[in-house]
């Protein structure tokens, strides 16, 4: 078992299921995955072969170069599991979706119903930002009290937030959201003990150490609300803040804004703090930097953590994790569109 888990970096983070307990498998060595009877086999180079139950597979996350047939995606799609692939400096590059287990086609109708109607569309967007927002201004307050001095940016999105209630459009409201978004990132240097230039966002490529630790961190938290939607019968591609796009799963990005300053950030001013990660951990590409592949599983590993850390519930009254908030959240905003029920976004409330 040792050695299983050393070539298999394993992430349990699901809810039992059938009394079985899903895993997420991160795949780090090369090789071929392929259908092995009723179950998955990994075949590396190497020679060496490992067998993973498939009914313990929630999803499936290539950090490195696999091989494939059709044979094994429709065996996947049996049983609902995506696969997530990132490329050789960790950038995410898609997902393997399979076709929907659960549908529903008067969920599907208003799904599209909010979003073509711009008063329904502009009141769910407002949502999902003021939420985001709020989550933000608690991790400042959180440092705050812990002796940063991040008064000035606190006041500067507290005023901000003022004004999402009166947006008249969602491009009204991105751009508050960028406000928010740029005055909060220019905190970080103040809250982040270590010595890294961070000057501004850059995505595409990231630039630096931070933006690398952003883009990385917050396409964890994008695949793990993909992965909760897959579960329902939302359908992912009809969104509410971002542009619905042929190329990506749009109401994933609107609903991972409310959990990137809880799961994403957090852990990068954790990890940053107590030097888990440092400038060591990077190497620089063409014109970007990357993190290295041991500080991407450390980073895998906290997440895993972040994830099976459970919290009581203040309306639900028991425990739940954080991958069950997602799931929850899901939920909220379903009840909002079949049955019109108050839909307001998740803020933390420790």
């Amino acid at each position: 078992m040792q050695k299983y888990v050393k070539n298999v970096h394993i992430m349990i983070y699901a809810i039992f299921r059938g009394g079985i307990v899903k895993q997420s498998y991160y795949l780090y060595k090369s090789g071929r995955l392929q259908r092995k009877d009723n179950t998955l086999q990994i075949e590396y180079k190497d020679g060496n072969k490992k067998v993973i139950p498939v009914e313990r597979v929630n999803d499936i996350y290539v950090m490195t170069e696999f091989d494939f047939n059709t044979n094994l995606l429709n065996f996947l799609s049996q049983y609902g599991i995506s696969v997530h692939f990132f490329n050789y400096y960790g950038f995410y590059t898609g997902t393997y979706y399979p076709k929907e287990q659960l549908v529903s086609g008067k969920l599907l109708i208003k799904q599209v119903e909010n979003y073509t109607n711009k008063s329904k569309r502009i009141k769910i967007a407002q949502k999902f930002i003021d939420a985001a927002s709020y989550n933000i201004l608690k991790n400042l307050k959180y440092y705050q009290n812990r002796g940063k001095d991040l008064e000035e940016y606190i006041k500067q999105i507290e005023s901000l937030r003022k004004y999402i209630s009166t947006s008249k459009d969602v491009k009204e409201l991105m751009g508050i959201e960028g406000n928010i978004r740029k005055v909060y990132y220019d905190s970080w240097n103040t809250i982040i003990n270590q010595d890294i230039e961070f000057e501004k966002r850059v995505k595409n490529p990231p630039d630096n150490a931070i933006n690398s630790l952003i883009s990385y961190v917050n396409t964890m938290v994008y695949t793990r609300v993909l992965a909760e939607i897959y579960k329902t019968q939302l359908n992912p591609t009809i969104s509410y803040l971002h542009e619905p796009s042929e190329r990506r799963f749009s109401l994933c990005l609107d609903i991972a804004e409310i959990f990137k300053p809880i799961l994403a950030d957090r852990l990068i001013f954790s990890m940053l703090n107590k030097k888990q990660i440092t400038e060591k951990d990077f190497e620089e590409g063409l014109n970007f930097l990357y993190i290295k592949e041991k500080a991407r599983k450390e980073i895998t590993k906290e997440m895993d953590a972040k994830l099976q850390t459970v919290i009581k519930h203040k309306t639900l009254g028991k425990e739940v994790g954080y991958e069950y908030l997602i799931r929850l959240e899901i939920y909220k905003l379903i009840k909002y569109l079949l049955e019109d029920e108050e839909y307001e976004g998740f803020k933390i409330w420790w």
